[in-house]
């Protein structure tokens, strides 16, 4: 096995000056280039299965004789040819283990950077917290502290310890810092002790290197205060100044003074604690120090920017990472201009970067923390303000300062904000008092490039006064109805603006307006009225939201949100309401037969004010919906409702983002669905839901979206070779595309077809919602779960606008302008000069890798996988695989994830967060789609965990053409509770109410169809549980339960069965806490699915059992091969693994009914369960390998027929051959993924690519043992010649011996029914040694011999998820374990 794809926490950082970050991701050393963009270069595994916890690098000086003067200029700190070194020679360090890399710099020659290995491999015999160089020695000497605060003189070149002096406190250390001035005797190492101390002593003891090793030297300083553990330590020499982050969520810096130096001074005789700094809200993992500034990273996901002369205070917050935290922080030196670099690396496998400016880091607090100051802008005008708008925020060049705000007040009165000052614009008639609406909006001029800002107001006679802001008295005056203006709403499109108001009875008026530019007057107004929209009859009918849309086919269409929360779709020029209505009665959330007995009038002015003529409107002229999805917002009503790379986005004060697209289905094809979805349609076009998005806990006043703009530039080709990067797929462009009305052939089958036109139509983008949270105004980002702005605003129910809000997208920062108690109120002052929006990139910082899950992997699911052409160069080598695959977490999440497993690429597709608990366990139904079955692909997505929740989507991946990757849309299907499902019961309250906290542990599909499938749920309480889901009717309901095992089912795995007469048969296999497997023949579930609506009919009982473990069973796998005849039946074989850490492989023997028994007696206690009608099931043999590993087992799949890989949480995965009366370990190889949890294995041919690749890379010369000398303090090296990290070659990983799971023990049943045990074990030859060490101590796969007898055949693939992810590839798997089986 060999590594094909990495994504774990980043546990160090690095800046090397203000050119280079030098990362460091399990073994992995990577190398991203800051100038002209940051930008990955290079990759390489450096510490075999140790992971790296720090990156030392070499001063140059101590490399080169001489030091070439740094040259002025921007490019003073940066590493060149001229003022640098070609190479710098790091220390990388992790574990136990020690390594010499070169980082080759040189661009001359026209070479990319890359790692080169300088020296073995050198293992101690305890954990190094710290590397220093010593900077005056020629030998390459290192100083090494490690975690029994000790301190090691260690030889890089010979691998020899020199010297070892351990401390008088002999206590565990958390962290550890070394200070070396020139030599050991200037050594001074500060520890961070497990009893919550800091203390300071001298290696060298006294400044000789003869002192005794066995004499342990004194503690010189302790530093007390901290009250938890410290897992971090800083030091800055200009200010004296020692800086530690503790478990108790504080930052101490202690004023030490000089530390180190040519004499090994410790500093003050009495340090003193000069900072306590809290902010953090969990544990604080990293610390560092720069003048006037304290940087520190903690468990809650932020890194906090302290000023140091503001007393303490928090002046920048830096976020972007999900749950988990940031495990790594770096921060540069800092260039002439003062700018520095900070880097963090999440444990959620994110590298994010933020390029930061001395005068910025001291005066502006970033805006994803709460802002406390608010401004009064000092409302001067007559009357009290109501409604408060921007202009000039549609030119997205334009700064906060250069805003202009506007206000109408409870007079009837306009006022203008600008320069400081409040100026009256319009003064309205006394019919405008006491109740006014107004909007405004900017529209360009006809036949110039000038724009103008227009307002509206209405008021409760039916009136709308529309004039410019520049030019009041250039207005016109409108009429909408005799009775109140409920809402305006203004709509830009290219064919001019459009001005909606809302009326009574539930009309709502419309007009397009052109501003025509002449000299005298200055501008004027065209109206031309248009047919009016007619809202279904409700208590609350008037409109609150709309977007027009544009259609090739189908011309211009509505989207409409109304204030009973209801979605409806109309269509200019499209069904009118007739005199003459039939008899049908439709649903009531569409108003039919309705006459209107007056007619409306719409009313111009010329500029003077007076009536230019009316026009009378008829009930032929009212347009009803053609599409209504009734109150799906809830009685509250809809918000917004915008458009997005053909996607629509709806908000409501239910606290509901809505992802929705019309849809063209034939009009016979319609029927009723039970969600809330179309009821009734007109001319084919429907309104269809796709997802269904919740905000946060408690935030269910909800104004809108914002489209999110992405973190890094569009360039990212030429990182394809270096196979770590992963690109921001939530590129944000322009938004005033067409929609693309999707038509499908069947009801709900809209995806065929679209693969000519994915670039941007029917992709979900990401967005942050805005709305109220208690008293704040939030911009939330659902995916990272954290506020993006909050401002304490006093809550909902007043007047606001945000800027900017261009085009509805958030650009990373934003002012918030709203009405409090009669006072207009700013989050920032007006007139302040802003460089935020040139600066925002800056902030918002630039993803390097985007980040998976924060909390641990908990299972994995494989959708299948899609081709696609790259680019020119990848055109030529032909097409590039990926494979889709569907990860869920603890931090409730379900990511769809695509690898490139030639070049270890990682792309995250698409982002899930309906889940209120951790995801236990996913299952897929997949199915090609679209032309070719290679390039588009179907996939039904089941998850379920916690609370008992059960979430079902229907995910349609493609290729992009234009982005060149793939692509991912998201539709819900359903979603099913068991409380929800208890609340539907009828006597319910005769029946106790399930529990809680019930789980689902294991879901497996158990038979499918075209609609839907049969799903088989292991739940907590006991339960075995049968769902249907249909996609039709959007529900997934409960056939029926069974509580036959009385203690939690922890895993469930099905099988499919076929006679010789075509009949097919359905097996359910259940393994609980108590070691026992149950077996269920499902055949005749299919007939449940008729009578799904119905009460469930009983559950069945088990036509088997076998008892395989001592404990609870984790994981099951089952296959069924046919036997050589067909009344011989066919062998299931049923693999699991449990608490116990055995493996154990069951064969049982099937039966069909209309085939003739077996020979075998059926002597054993299942047979009562069977009956002649049935099944007819046999434990032929079991085997059992009591260590096959050293913790509980808790992942296993079958590969092949005989090939079986397990994982545990003792980080290893071990591949098993399966015999008939045996089980034979062939290796294990040590992931670098911690808690491995999940499993996903699959086999799939090998690329052209990824042949040649094959035959490049083999292990003839991947690995070389050099035996050196043994140190007295019992050092062992290993010397390896690694391979890069990246497309040209893998990483090479430790396998481990055969022998070291154990002896494992066969069980072989016999006739009689009970089982024989059968010892089996390793051979102990010489022959077999040799074999052995030549088949399966090989760093880079099990068998060296595997890699020339796989010949453009089949390779196997494995995917171990935990606190990460890895992929694996087993090359020619199903051959060699044929082969080896002969």
């Amino acid at each position: 096995m060999e590594t094909a794809a990495l994504l774990a926490p980043f546990t160090a950082l690095e800046f090397l000056q203000d050119a280079f970050l030098l990362t460091g991701e399990g073994p992995v050393l990577s190398g991203f280039i800051l100038h002209p963009r940051p930008k990955a270069c290079a990759s390489l595994s450096v510490l075999q299965h140790y992971r790296i916890h720090g990156i030392r690098p070499r001063r140059p000086e101590a490399v080169t004789p001489q030091r070439s003067a740094a040259t002025n200029g921007k490019k003073g700190d940066e590493l060149s040819s001229t003022s640098e070194p070609k190479f710098r020679d790091l220390a990388v360090f992790g574990g136990k283990a020690v390594r010499l890399v070169r980082f080759n710099v040189d661009h001359q020659d026209g070479k990319q950077p890359h790692f080169e290995i300088l020296g073995p491999l050198m293992e101690l015999q305890d954990w190094a917290l710290d590397v220093h160089w010593l900077a005056g020695d020629k030998r390459s000497l290192l100083c090494v502290a490690t975690a029994h605060n000790s301190a090691l003189l260690l030889d890089s070149i010979t691998g020899n310890v020199l010297f070892q002096r351990s401390c008088l406190e002999g206590c565990l250390l958390y962290s550890s810092l070394l200070l070396v001035h020139e030599s050991w005797s200037d050594a001074v190492l500060v520890g961070g002790t497990v009893f919550n101390q800091l203390v300071l002593w001298k290696p060298a003891g006294g400044g000789t290197e003869s002192v005794d090793p066995e004499r342990k030297a004194p503690v010189e300083r302790r530093l007390l205060g901290h009250s938890g553990v410290i897992f971090s330590i800083a030091y800055l020499q200009e200010k004296g100044w020692l800086a530690s982050a503790s478990d108790d969520r504080s930052v101490r810096v202690w004023g030490v003074g000089a530390l180190g130096g040519p004499q090994g001074n410790c500093g003050d005789f009495k340090p003193a604690c000069l900072r306590v700094l809290y902010g953090h809200q969990a544990r604080v993992f990293s610390v560092r120090l720069s003048p006037g500034k304290v940087f520190s990273a903690g468990e809650d996901g932020a890194c906090l920017v302290w000023d140091w002369a503001g007393g303490g205070k928090v002046v920048c917050t830096l976020k972007g990472h999900r749950a988990g935290g940031v495990r790594a922080l770096a921060v540069s030196e800092g260039t002439g201009d003062g700018a520095r670099w900070v880097a963090t690396g999440g444990a959620d496998g994110g590298l994010r970067l933020w390029r930061m400016k001395p005068n910025e880091q001291g005066k502006e607090k970033l805006e994803d923390a709460a802002t406390e100051k608010l401004t009064d802008l000092k409302f001067t005008g007559h009357g009290s303000p109501k409604v408060v708008c921007m202009v000039g925020e549609e030119d997205k060049h334009a700064s906060w300062s250069q805003s202009k705000l506007v206000v109408c007040t409870d007079q009837g009165t306009v006022y203008q904000y600008s320069d400081g000052q409040w100026e009256m614009v319009w003064k309205g008639t006394p019919e405008f008092q006491s109740y006014c609406l107004m909007e405004t909006t900017t529209v360009s001029l006809k036949d110039s490039t000038a724009k103008m800002s227009l307002c509206a107001v209405g008021n409760l006679s039916g009136s709308i006064q529309v004039f410019p802001i520049a030019h009041p008295q250039c207005g016109v005056l409108l009429t909408g109805g005799t009775g109140k203006i409920h809402s305006l709403i203004w709509q830009e499109t290219k064919d001019g603006i459009y001005l909606l108001a809302s009326g009574s009875e539930g009309l709502v008026f419309r007009w397009l307006i052109e501003v025509q530019s002449e000299k005298n007057p200055p501008s004027s107004l065209s109206v031309k009225p248009l047919p009016s929209f007619l809202l279904p009859r409700g208590a609350k009918r008037w409109l609150t939201a709309a977007v027009r849309l544009h259609s090739n086919t189908q011309g211009g269409l509505w989207v409409c949100g109304d204030r009973r929360g209801s979605l409806l779709l109309f269509q200019d020029g499209g069904t009118r309401e007739q005199k003459t209505v039939d008899d049908r009665r439709l649903d009531d959330c569409l108003l039919t037969g309705r006459k209107q007995t007056h007619g409306e009038e719409v009313e111009q002015r010329p500029p003077g004010g007076d009536r230019k003529g009316e026009r009378k409107e008829g009930p032929d002229s009212l347009l009803q919906p053609l599409s209504c999805l009734f109150g799906v917002h809830g009685k509250l009503g809809v918000t917004s409702v915008s458009e997005h790379q053909g996607l629509l986005y709806s908000t409501g004060r239910d606290g509901c983002v809505r992802v929705f697209r019309v849809l063209l289905v034939a009009p016979q094809k319609l029927e009723g669905k039970s969600n809330g979805k179309s009821v009734e349609n007109r001319g084919g076009l429907q309104l269809d839901v796709l997802r269904v998005q919740r905000a946060c806990k408690g935030m269910e006043w909800l104004e809108r979206v914002l489209i999110l703009e992405s973190d890094i530039p569009a360039e990212e080709k030429d990182e394809e070779h270096l196979g770590k990067e992963s690109e921001n797929h939530y590129k944000t462009k322009n938004l005033s595309g067409k929609l693309e009305v999707t038509e499908a052939s069947e009801e709900k089958e809209s995806f065929k077809g679209e693969e000519e036109n994915t670039e941007d139509k029917g992709r979900q983008a990401r967005f942050a919602i805005i709305g109220f949270h208690a008293v704040h105004f939030v911009v939330w980002d659902p995916v990272r779960q954290e506020r993006l702005l909050a401002v304490p605003c006093g809550g909902g129910h007043r007047s606001w606008r945000l800027w900017p809000s261009h085009k509805g997208v958030w650009p990373g920062h934003g002012a918030l302008v709203f009405i409090k108690q009669g006072a207009v109120m700013a989050s920032r002052p007006p007139g302040e000069a802003s460089s935020r929006a040139a600066e925002a990139g800056r902030y918002e910082g630039w993803g390097l890798r985007e980040g998976v899950h924060g909390r641990g992997i908990g299972c994995v699911c494989r959708l299948g996988a899609i081709t696609g052409i790259g680019d020119v160069k990848e055109a030529q080598r032909g097409e590039e695989r990926w494979e889709i695959v569907a990860t869920g977490g603890e931090d409730t999440s379900v990511t769809v994830l695509a690898l490139r497993p030639s070049c270890g690429r990682v792309k995250v597709l698409s982002v899930i967060t309906d889940h209120i608990s951790s995801v236990r366990t996913l299952t897929a139904v997949t199915r090609p789609e679209g032309g070719r079955e290679d390039q588009a692909l179907s996939a039904l997505l089941v998850s379920a965990g916690g609370r008992a929740q059960m979430q079902c989507y229907r995910l349609l991946v493609g290729w992009d053409r234009r982005r060149l990757v793939p692509s991912c849309q998201v539709i819900q299907v359903a979603s099913h509770r068991l409380d929800e499902q208890w609340e539907r019961r009828r006597n319910r309250h005769k029946t106790v109410k399930m529990d809680p906290e019930t789980r689902y542990m294991s879901v497996v599909a158990v038979d499918e169809k075209t609609d839907g499938c049969l799903l088989a749920v292991a739940c907590s309480d006991g339960a075995v549980r049968l769902f249907s889901v249909s996609e039709v009717k959007h529900q997934v309901d409960l056939l029926w339960e069974t509580f036959y095992h009385q203690r939690c089912v922890l895993s469930v795995a099905a099988c499919s069965l076929q006679d010789q007469k075509c009949n097919k048969y359905k097996l359910l296999f259940s393994a609980a806490t108590d070691g026992k497997i149950a077996v269920w023949d499902l055949t005749d579930a299919s007939s449940l699915w008729a009578g799904a609506s119905s009460p469930g009919p009983a559950a069945p009982i088990p036509c088997f059992s076998i008892h395989a473990h001592q404990s609870g069973v984790n994981s099951l796998a089952v296959r069924a091969d046919n036997l050589g005849h067909p009344e011989d039946g066919c062998r299931v074989t049923v693999a699991s693994g449990g608490d116990d850490g055995q493996l154990t492989v069951s064969m049982i023997r099937v039966q069909y009914p209309n085939d003739s028994p077996i020979s075998e007696p059926l002597v054993s206690p299942q047979a009562q369960f069977q009956s002649p009608e049935q099944l007819h099931l046999h434990l032929e043999s079991q085997c059992r390998i009591p260590l096959a590993h050293a913790s509980p087992l808790t992942a296993l799949k079958l590969l092949s027929p005989d090939l079986v890989v397990s994982t545990s949480s003792d980080q290893r995965v071990c591949l098993w051959r399966v015999g008939s009366t045996d089980i034979s370990h062939i290796g294990a190889l040590c992931c670098h993924v911690a808690d491995a949890a999940g499993l996903a294995v699959w086999e799939g041919k090998l690329t052209e690519e990824e042949e040649d690749k094959h035959k490049k890379t083999g292990f003839e010369s991947e690995r070389e043992i050099a035996i050196c000398p043994r140190s007295p303090t019992g050092l062992n090296v290993t010397h390896q010649t690694a391979a890069p990290f990246n497309k040209d070659q893998k990483t090479n990983d430790e396998v481990e011996a055969v022998g070291e799971t154990g002896d494992p023990d066969c069980q072989t049943s016999n006739e009689g029914g009970g089982e024989t045990p059968a010892e089996w074990r390793h051979p102990r030859g010489a022959d077999s040694s040799a074999e052995t060490e030549s088949e399966v101590n090989t760093e880079g796969g099990v068998t060296a011999s595997w890699e020339s007898q796989g010949e453009g055949g089949k390779t196997g693939w494995v995917l171990v998820c935990g606190q990460g992810f890895q992929l694996l590839r087993v090359p020619d798997a199903e051959r060699r374990s044929s082969r080896r089986e002969k």
